[in-house]
């Protein structure tokens, strides 16, 4: 079978945004090849450092690599692609150079190709995600093994904004507590709370395509039984309280449904918000204060925040507020 490798070359900022566009075209995956990636020093699991050769990264800027299938509606599809990627300028997104270019492979050299670009990742104190196909050993008994398959949607979650978000994970949940993942996409957040011990998780998406990524990806780590992934928009289909909510999504629609988050946490529960560019970090901690939180803490990744925030407890007195 013939299929059609997509290039969308855009900016780190727009990079998770094009990615769901693809995604919404029908793409299984999306390869990311970030121009800063040779700079990040990375150990793999025996402490050796990758040695990632310069040119086969763009000079600049990240682009995107997707697979769809050849058809009679591919131009149709790719005209789509181009004017639904050129209408995230319209979201204050920075799409850079927003070149799309299109190439013919084989399957089998499709297939072939997703497995050189993963490896497994360390991304936390306790977490490592790592690919299926890779045999990777503990290195203690504290670590804690994600399981992704790349091929199946989403990435790999190891995007600095997925990082954050499993690291605030890491400090925040309690045996016990219920969560909500906001946007699941794969489903990792939900998969890292619940190996935290977290008691009860519900994935929402509207994205039925993200929905199944998330449940196969739950599946894989023998994890249906602790996490409820279903579709809807945003909290629309959650029904209780939380002790945390997490969201990593754009900035944009973050400000939407702060009320809403507040609404369904616990006095004291906490609402972990990621995908931010950090140039829009203001403007989520103000709709954070806005919507009635206390800012406990901003996470920084190279261009990407994530933030803490808490629902103020009847004990609570005077917040700290972070500048």
């Amino acid at each position: 079978m013939k299929w059609s490798e997509i290039a969308v070359h855009t900016t780190n900022e727009a990079a998770e945004a094009v990615s769901n566009i693809l995604h919404e075209a029908g793409a299984s995956g999306v390869v990311i090849e970030d121009s800063c990636e040779p700079d990040l020093e990375r150990e793999d699991r025996f402490g050796e450092l990758y040695d990632l050769d310069r040119e086969d990264y763009p000079e600049d800027g990240v682009i995107l690599k997707a697979y769809l299938p050849v058809s009679s509606f591919l131009m149709e599809t790719i005209g789509s692609l181009k004017r639904k990627i050129t209408g995230l300028s319209e979201y204050g997104l920075d799409t850079g150079r927003n070149t799309v270019s299109m190439s013919e492979v084989d399957e089998e050299d499709w297939a072939t190709s997703w497995k050189a670009y993963y490896h497994p990742v360390k991304v936390s104190r306790r977490f490592t995600i790592v690919p299926t196909w890779e045999d990777y050993e503990r290195l203690g008994s504290d670590e804690l093994i994600i399981e992704l398959d790349p091929g199946m949607a989403f990435g790999t979650g190891t995007h600095p904004t997925t990082v954050l978000c499993l690291q605030a994970l890491e400090k925040t949940v309690r045996e016990g507590d219920v969560i909500v993942d906001i946007g699941t996409g794969s489903g990792v957040l939900s998969i890292g709370a619940a190996l935290l011990g977290a008691g009860k998780v519900t994935a929402l998406d509207l994205d039925e395509v993200a929905v199944k990524a998330a449940k196969d990806n739950v599946a894989l780590n023998g994890l249906s039984d602790e996490i409820d992934v279903r579709q809807g928009n945003l909290l629309e289909a959650f029904e209780g309280t939380a002790n945390i909510a997490v969201a990593n999504i754009l900035a944009e629609v973050i400000v939407t449904f702060t009320d809403d988050a507040y609404r369904v946490l616990e006095p004291g529960g906490l609402f972990i918000t990621s995908g931010i560019i950090s140039r829009k970090k203001d403007e989520v901690k103000e709709a954070l204060r806005d919507s009635g939180f206390e800012i406990e803490e901003v996470m920084v990744m190279e261009d990407w925040t994530a933030i803490i925030a808490k629902k103020p407890s009847a004990g609570d007195t005077d917040a700290a507020l972070l500048p």
